[in-house]
């Protein structure tokens, strides 16, 4: 199924984004929503031929760069996308000509970028322009695009240029000084080193023609090294150009431009790379993908989230993290923040543990920056800059320019002032040895983490002789807003939670690794008195919490601030801060994101205080409605979904959920052009499996207890714990009672055995402490309900219609035998409109497995064909209007709706969303169950039970309105009233069959099935 992004011009399939349609207006935010990358690099999704005031941009792990005396970030590297097409003299951009046909896809299975259009040139000339590109997960220094072009209606010259750009910006200031560049008998390669840090990158490329005679030029002009062709282009002839790229850095090679020349020569060609980054992505999917089922738009976006995470994850270098905002955008400048370790982290820790190490490792490589921090300040240990870099320094600026030329500068105290992140990364560090095991990085690596972080909190706190206990003055929290506050509940809780787990670790040190802990001993000066103080501080520290309510005050003071009802300030577009002012916001009750409530969540996991179900139920109360969650910090949303779903706030953990979900597919806060918000995207992960999923770890593993949103029938993921897979297919079980539908419990599974098993829990004595709750499915649930016990009534009491879509509202059987048509040709098998009729009304699985018929297939290849077939039939039904809508459909919805009869739309198609939506008949329906609504596809029942379980209606209360023989026998099996449209040999069994919808009133319909019950009773 699809459903269409907010105003973005996005179809959302199971794994495609497709932009339909170019906008100007959304060109930057849109290049980063495309950008691709192999967690070496990062490519930005500006276009190949440039288009005016673009910001394409590539930027590679841990080359970063200082601009003088103002920041230092990480440096956009030469673009490697430049290629020209020169029509007849007319060059080839979207602000030229007329765009006839656009179309811009992103797969997320692959990696794959691709972009196809068709394009009138300003002498009247029109081709076909397909593009598409990847940066290998096969191979890190590997880049490849390939351009098909298509002359429609004219013979002449093409000319294509295919460049390096050596200029690149950050905004307006170029980092790269000029080295070198030549030509090859493979192509073209450029050498640049970075101004300051004296990073040497070298970038080689080659060019291969196909479908006609060319040859190649070269042009060395400085900075700009080009490969280019021009030859005679015939009408409807294909020419293909593939541009392969390789690139190293001398962080990773010594010696880049020979490394990047060397490997460029030995390259297959682009369909062997495409197939070998093919093959690449399909294995980290096979431990990442999270399957959803009933919500189409969470399950594409979903993945989406994670695609971002994924593509910005370091795999072979552990001196270097995940940005802010990943490797998508020029936002905070590259910076490292807490985002990583407590947003980002997790995904890789269950799913992938060696890069949730060397996320980890480059904090331990950057323990010099801290320490440096620390002394600064004339603070003991490691004090963790707040925005971190290459060394681990505060790289965070001093000062903020405002957008008002006469305004003045902001201070941004945060690189002072918000130090949490010093118990937040230890946290993380904890977390990953609770989860692997791995004692070999602990004591190597982790325990020096912990305890010199550990070190700073001792020199940090403050002893109040009049309190007896040690307080933390003069801080910020995870709440923004409040720039200088006392005693933060946070900040103190995480420093105590911080403290006891560096003695535990010592203490573990000392019995199982001595020399090491002797070593860390002498190099950190760690006494014995100064682990005596760390006990008296975790004894001692002030924390404002009320025992008898279970109510946290944020700070020292924060209740006597004034409150603030948000709702007041609605409607707004913009966050509260620069609504009240800065010193306001200061003094007032709102928060920038969750603070105690933050905490809380960091403390759910281990039941650690002061989480437990009271003071949670009693601080949502308080403190999410004084939470600035729509326009604070994107790292909110997330974590509210997680604590309103453990609240049974199935609703608002939706929303929230919903909110984060979108933020960059929707640019739903304005400033998706700046990077993807990868914080959130982590959030993203952590809602589905510790707040929908319900995940908690134990001993024994990890065990569900799911919250499923409303719609979702599926959610199936794998996590990997201590050493072993464990595989997770939950669901919601629907049962029938008394004719009435209800939501059952969501039955969940857990897995002990070894990677590549998978075993699903049946009863709560299982051995492996497994279990499941009774397995009743909607086919079973309904075998004791019938038309006869449920129609009791002689006037049945009609409160709901359920339409099949296709032969019922609009004919697209046209449509999806075309797309079939299509695949079978591509595949060679025999197919003609008479084997499409065996199709109507099944399932897109379904209709494949008879055009294969015996055929052997595997089910990658099956999956592919499925998407393959879906994304021809997403093509077609671009074109239809509500002039597609069948005769008197549209006045018989307008007459039920009327009369206060509810609609719903019951469709084995995954496109149904889409469909309504080109039909223009949205408005008029009130709940879609699809092709991901449910796991039985018709004639079972469970298409039409969930339907009207949307609609708030019992089956009894239902008519069905089907065109296909399995559709109505689904209604029948469900309890409903069956109207069948078409020949009585295939309809034959609903209650009134009917030739089509024209003419048809609701009275008249109304009238026979009463005469119907009437003859039944």
């Amino acid at each position: 199924m699809q459903t269409k992004g907010r105003s973005r011009h996005f179809i959302y399939t199971d794994w495609i984004l497709i932009e339909t349609q170019f906008d100007p207006e959304q060109l930057h935010s849109k290049e980063t929503v495309f950008t691709i990358g192999n967690g070496y690099l990062g490519t930005r999704g500006s276009f190949e031929e440039g288009y005016p005031h673009a910001l394409p941009a590539t930027f590679i792990h841990g080359v970063y760069d200082d601009v003088p005396v103002v920041y230092t970030e990480l440096v956009n590297c030469p673009d490697w996308l430049p290629l020209i097409v020169i029509v007849n003299g007319d060059r080839f951009r979207l602000d030229r000509g007329e765009i006839l046909r656009y179309e811009r896809q992103l797969d997320l299975r692959q990696g794959l970028l691709l972009r196809a259009l068709r394009w009138r040139s300003p002498s009247g000339n029109t081709i076909d322009i397909s593009f598409e590109r990847f940066a290998s997960l096969a191979d890190p220094h590997v880049l490849a695009l390939r351009c098909h072009l298509t002359p429609i209606d004219f013979e002449g010259l093409i000319e294509v240029q295919a460049s390096i750009n050596g200029y690149p910006e950050n905004q307006g200031f170029n980092h790269w000084e000029e080295l070198d560049q030549g030509k090859t008998n493979q192509g073209i390669w450029l050498q640049r080193r970075t101004r300051n840090s004296r990073i040497e990158l070298g970038m080689a490329a080659k060019l291969t023609i196909l479908g006609t005679e060319a040859s190649l030029q070269v042009n060395t002009a400085p900075g700009y090294p080009t490969l280019s062709t021009t030859f005679l282009a015939k009408a409807q002839q294909t020419v293909t150009v593939e541009k392969l790229v390789t690139v190293f850095t001398s962080r990773e090679i010594e010696a880049p431009v020979p490394a990047a020349r060397e490997k460029l020569a030995q390259l297959p060609d682009y369909a062997t790379l495409l197939k070998a980054n093919e093959q690449a992505w399909n294995e980290v999917w096979q431990q990442s993908d999270i399957l959803i089922e009933g919500d189409s738009t969470a399950t594409f976006a979903v993945r989406y989230n994670l695609f971002q995470l994924l593509i910005a994850a370091p795999r072979d270098d552990d001196r270097v993290s995940i940005p802010a905002k990943t490797l998508s955008g020029f936002g905070y400048r590259g910076h490292i923040f807490w985002d990583t370790e407590i947003f980002m982290q997790p995904l890789f820790l269950f799913t992938q543990p060696a890069i949730a190490r060397n996320l980890l490792s480059y904090r331990w490589h950057t323990l010099p920056g801290a320490r440096r921090k620390a002394g600064h300040y004339s603070y003991k240990g490691a004090m963790f800059a707040w925005e971190s870099a290459d060394t681990g320094d505060e790289v965070t600026p001093r000062w903020a320019i405002g957008s008002d030329f006469y305004g003045e500068d902001v201070r941004i105290w945060c690189r002072d002032r918000e130090i949490h992140i010093n118990a937040d990364i230890p946290y993380a560090v904890w977390n990953y040895w609770q989860a692997t095991g791995d004692d070999d990085w602990m004591q190597k690596c982790g325990a020096e983490i912990i305890l010199d972080a550990a070190l700073f909190w001792g020199s940090r706190v403050e002893f109040n002789s009049e309190r007896s206990r040690y307080e933390i003055q003069g801080v910020i929290g995870a709440d923004e807003y409040h720039e200088l506050v006392h005693n933060n509940a946070f900040t103190n809780r995480m420093a105590q939670w911080h403290l006891e787990k560096a003695i535990a670790v010592y203490n573990w040190l000392a019995d199982k690794f001595p020399e090491r802990a002797i070593e860390l001993e002498q190099k950190l000066k760690l006494t014995p008195e100064e682990r005596s103080h760390w006990q008296d501080i975790v004894t001692k520290i002030l924390f404002f919490y009320d025992p008898s309510t279970g109510l946290i005050e944020q700070c020292e003071g924060f209740f006597q601030l004034e409150d603030i009802n948000l709702a007041d300030y609605e409607p707004r577009d913009r966050s509260m801060q620069p609504i009240l002012g800065i010193d306001k916001t200061n003094k007032s009750q709102v928060l920038k994101q969750p603070d105690v409530l933050m905490l809380l969540y960091l403390m759910r996991e281990s039941a650690d205080f002061p989480y437990n179900e009271k003071a949670l139920q009693t601080n949502w109360d308080y403190y999410a409605p004084r939470t600035d969650i729509t326009y604070g910090s994107s790292l909110g949303p997330a974590v509210q979904a997680i604590l309103a779903s453990d609240l049974g706030k199935s609703t608002e953990a939706y929303e929230q959920f919903m909110r984060a979900l979108m933020v960059d597919l929707e640019d739903n806060r304005g400033n998706t052009n700046d990077g993807i918000h990868g914080a959130s995207a982590g959030g993203i992960w952590q809602a589905v499996i510790f707040g929908f999923g319900g995940i908690q770890l134990t001993e024994n593993g990890p065990v569900a207890n799911p919250h499923l949103p409303p719609g979702w029938t599926r959610l199936k993921f794998k996590l990997h714990w201590r050493g072993k897979w464990h595989d997770f297919d939950l669901h919601w079980e629907l049962s029938m009672e008394h004719g009435a539908l209800g939501m059952g419990h969501g039955a969940w599974g857990i897995g002990h055995e070894e990677k590549g098993t998978r075993r699903q829990g049946n009863n709560a004595d299982n051995a492996d402490n497994q279990f499941s709750m009774p397995n009743t499915s909607l086919r079973d649930a309904t075998r004791t309900t019938s038309l006869s016990t449920s129609a009791q009534s002689p006037m049945p009491n009609i409160q709901g219609f359920i339409f099949d879509l296709d032969g019922v509202l609009t004919d697209t059987a046209e449509l999806h035998y075309l797309a079939w048509q299509k695949l079978a040709d591509e595949e060679g098998i025999p197919f003609n409109r008479e084997a499409n009729e065996a199709l109507r009304g099944v399932s897109r699985r379904a209709s494949l497995m008879v055009i294969l018929g015996n055929r052997a297939y595997s089910e990658a290849q099956i999956e592919e064909m499925m998407e393959r077939k879906n994304r021809y039939y997403v093509e077609l039904i671009q074109n239809m209007t509500s002039h597609d809508l069948l005769p008197g459909a549209i006045a018989l919805l307008d007459e039920l709706r009327q009369a206060g009869i509810k609609i719903g739309i019951g469709s084995a198609s995954k496109n149904a969303q889409t469909v309504i939506e080109r039909l223009g008949i949205a408005d008029k329906v009130d709940a879609i169950a699809d092709g991901y609504s449910v796991q039985e596809p018709k004639p079972a029942p469970d298409l039409f039970l969930y339907a009207a379980k949307q609609l708030g209606i019992e089956p009894a209360q239902s008519v069905v309105v089907e065109d296909a023989a399995a559709g109505v026998e689904a209604a029948l099996a469900a309890g409903m009233w069956a109207i069948g449209l078409g020949p009585v040999e295939r309809v034959g069994a609903a209650h009134i069959v009917l030739p089509s919808l024209e003419g048809i009133k609701w009275a008249d319909l109304r009238e026979q099935l009463s005469n119907i019950s009437k003859r039944k009773h």
